[in-house]
């Protein structure tokens, strides 16, 4: 049994002797500071080291709960009995309310053991409890700092794989367009003709796919601001898949470029899902920054999803966004149900982050 370093705050010594001697038919070994004013119970609990506090309710010119808050007040959080004669029930009910540890009548000190022993003991899961929550924070905080780590180490590459295919491939698919251009105005042969003709329609078909490569990877677009991006990238979308795409709303600021980074490619996935999932006819995407807030929300006329759903592998992609969004120290609510479809809700506060923008609406 480890040592405990017990303050006794009691001023009828022959009552001390009495609380002594009854921890002391227990298994409990005790070391004590006996104190009888507010003033030396605080210096005591300065110097420490001290494990629980044991304290009378009736004393000159305070009470068991003046010592209570005096000591709640020096921030200190310990086991702390009142043992005290009959102070009535309201005032026991108080002092629990209060948090004060337990109470154990003068007259019944058979009881004072085991009342500290569980006040021991629950203040020990508190620590343990708080010491895991404590843990379990930092665990998170990590796995964010290591998320916006990895963000941006994969937008950086992004940015120098769509570079590198601009300057290099880019660069080369165009001079083999000009090349073959220029075997084309000069040959004569007929079939001849043909192989260019078709080698330039590969080139151009090249070159278009190498662009819509590059607008995946860092979408140049984004640099005329968010909307502009937005409007590009549902278009586009609504071209390529014959779906019915709005957006509505208005930007009233420019904003970060990582807030912006991380409303294009929230949009960019949630369409992706709903292609890939949601069979749906709509969708709807609407932003504002009302309020010092980015307010993005994607909806589809879908099948929705259920819990069971949710759960599935193919909720990782909601569970990228939703640590995409932590990165700008925004979040992402999913509002769905089985045959509702689906709505994705951005949120990101802006503060101070935001510059007036001229003109920005659909």
């Amino acid at each position: 049994m480890t040592d405990l370093h017990i303050i006794h705050l009691e001023d009828n010594p022959a009552d001390h002797d009495l609380v002594a001697r009854a921890l002391a038919r227990s298994d409990l070994v005790c070391h004590w500071t006996w104190v009888d004013t507010l003033d030396d119970f605080l210096a005591a609990l300065r110097q420490g080291p001290v494990d629980a506090v044991l304290a009378d309710y009736h004393l000159a010119g305070f009470s068991g709960l003046d010592a209570w808050d005096g000591m709640r007040a020096q921030g200190v959080d310990l086991p702390f009995v009142i043992v005290s004669g009959a102070i009535g029930e309201a005032t026991v009910a108080d002092a629990m309310v209060r948090g004060v540890s337990d109470y154990v009548d003068k007259h019944r000190l058979a009881r004072l053991p085991g009342a500290l022993q569980r006040a021991l003991d629950l203040a020990a899961a508190r620590r343990a409890q708080a010491d895991a929550a404590r843990a379990l924070a930092e665990s998170r905080q990590r796995l964010v700092d290591l998320t916006e780590h990895l963000q941006a180490s994969i937008d950086r590459e992004r940015a120098d794989i769509a570079r590198e295919i601009h300057d290099d491939i880019g660069g080369s698919l165009a001079a083999v367009k000009l090349d073959l251009a220029w075997l084309a105005r000069r040959g004569t042969d007929a079939e001849a003709q043909t192989h260019v003709q078709a080698a330039l329609a590969m080139a151009e078909h090249a070159l278009g796919a190498s662009q819509r490569i590059m607008r995946n990877l860092r979408p140049a677009v984004l640099d005329q601001g968010l909307l502009p991006a937005l409007q590009w990238l549902t278009r586009t979308f609504a071209e390529r898949t014959g779906l019915d795409v709005s957006l509505q709303g208005r930007l009233r600021a420019a904003l970060d470029p990582r807030v912006d980074m991380v409303a294009y490619r929230t949009v960019q996935e949630a369409l992706t899902n709903v292609l890939k999932h949601a069979q749906a006819s709509r969708v709807r995407v609407e932003v504002s920054d009302l309020e010092d807030f980015l307010t993005l929300e994607i909806s589809d006329n879908g099948r929705g999803a259920g819990p069971e759903d949710l759960a599935k592998l193919q909720s990782f992609g909601l569970l990228g966004l939703k640590e995409r969004a932590q990165t700008v120290g925004g979040w992402l609510d999913v509002v769905t149900a089985a045959g509702q479809g689906m709505t994705l809700i951005l949120s990101v506060p802006l503060g101070d982050t935001a510059t007036p923008e001229p003109e920005n609406a659909e």
